[in-house]
């Protein structure tokens, strides 16, 4: 039975330690699982360097999921993970509002000297069923979820096969159906971080909640593992994510700037001069609120639910766009995904960026010990 009687959890600060070492992961230090900008060279680079690397494959067909996690284990031979968006696996669309947004955003492209325009896709999304099945075939050592809770049979499955799961929450309330439903460990997701929110208990602006609040709160209310997620980009972020209680740390937007990622150069160009307040939540590009820059298709799109079709069909519309903007170095047009912290970016090679993350960990946390 957790206690809830004071603001403290009563666990001893080097408890959390273990649970990382016991799945051979040297670094209380976890490479966020952006889809679409973690490719197996990030990971197995990461995953080499001690901490766990994760492949967002929440975009990813099954092949593609099997065809990576491939990759992966041809790089290396330590842990890494896999990420999955628990999503319906048939979508149905406003057809309506698909036809007018197409016209917008064709419009757009052609304001903006793009040749490329909007089409209908065969489908809006992989299969989620089918993503878990090519996850549970490639059997990494760790599976974490967002946008929602896997079937109490899918969290059978992964236990029997032996694969640690890490769910995803932004609330209090999510953490705890999380670990209700058997999680080994929760992420929980500050307002700070940035790409996707991972909100599926509530509306998004109501679980815009601060890491530093939430942290405390989730690790006093659960009993597994807590992972702290946003706004995270240095040894120092780390160590004070660990004196409230987090069993490690999850890094997102530090790692989209190593050359090992596949985030667009004109992207990565963007985040060492992002300022602070242009950081936004975001629906224009995807149909789902995600933390960015405020750029120009941010400030030239509607950005309300009520204007736009739901993800993930508004990001299939909005893919080729995405692509055209990037092969044209167009950062202004593109999904700039970052945290509330991205000026403090350094675009280094992975390896080197985990040696010096821990490097300033080891020195916050002498510093902590006096």
């Amino acid at each position: 039975m957790v206690d809830n009687r004071g603001p403290f959890p009563a666990r001893a600060f080097p408890m959390h330690q273990h649970w990382l070492s016991s799945l051979g992961v040297e670094h209380p230090l976890i490479q966020a699982p952006m889809a679409g900008s973690t490719p197996p060279e990030l990971v197995s680079e990461v995953s080499r360097a001690g901490a766990l690397g994760s492949l967002g494959a929440g975009y990813l067909e099954p092949q593609a999921i099997l065809d990576q996690a491939a990759r992966i284990r041809a790089q290396t031979d330590r842990p890494y993970g896999i990420n999955l968006f628990v999503l319906p696996d048939e979508f149905e669309a406003d057809l309506a509002m698909v036809d007018r947004l197409r016209a917008r955003l064709d419009a757009l492209m052609e304001r903006e000297g793009l040749e490329v325009r909007t089409s209908l896709p065969a489908r809006w999304a992989p299969r989620y069923s089918e993503q878990f099945a090519a996850l549970c075939e490639a059997q990494p050592a760790v599976a974490s979820f967002a946008f929602g809770l896997p079937s109490a049979a899918q969290m059978g499955e992964l236990k029997r096969r032996g694969i640690v799961v890490v769910g995803t929450a932004t609330s209090v309330v999510e953490a705890r159906a999380w670990a209700a439903l058997g999680a080994d460990a929760i992420c929980v997701q500050g307002a700070e971080a940035g790409g996707h929110r991972s909100t599926f208990l509530h509306e998004p602006e109501d679980a815009m909640i601060g890491l530093f609040a939430l942290l405390p709160l989730t690790v006093r209310a659960v009993e597994i593992p807590v992972i702290a997620a946003g706004g995270i980009m240095d040894g120092r972020g780390m160590a004070a994510a660990e004196v409230l209680g987090a069993a490690a740390s999850m890094l997102g937007t530090a790692f989209l700037a190593c050359p090992e990622s596949s985030a667009a150069p004109a992207w990565k160009a963007d985040l060492a001069q992002v300022e602070e307040h242009r950081v936004t939540t975001i629906r224009s590009f995807s149909g789902r609120a995600a933390r960015g820059l405020r750029n120009r298709y941010v400030e030239a799109m509607p950005n309300t639910a009520a204007e736009l079709p739901p993800y993930p069909v508004l990001n299939a519309l909005t893919a080729p766009l995405r692509r055209a903007a990037a092969q044209a170095g167009r950062a202004d047009l593109l999904s700039e995904w970052c945290g509330q912290a991205a000026a403090l970016a350094r675009g280094l090679p992975a390896a080197q960026l985990v040696a010096g993350l821990m490097h300033e960990y080891r020195l916050a946390r002498r510093s902590l010990a006096g």
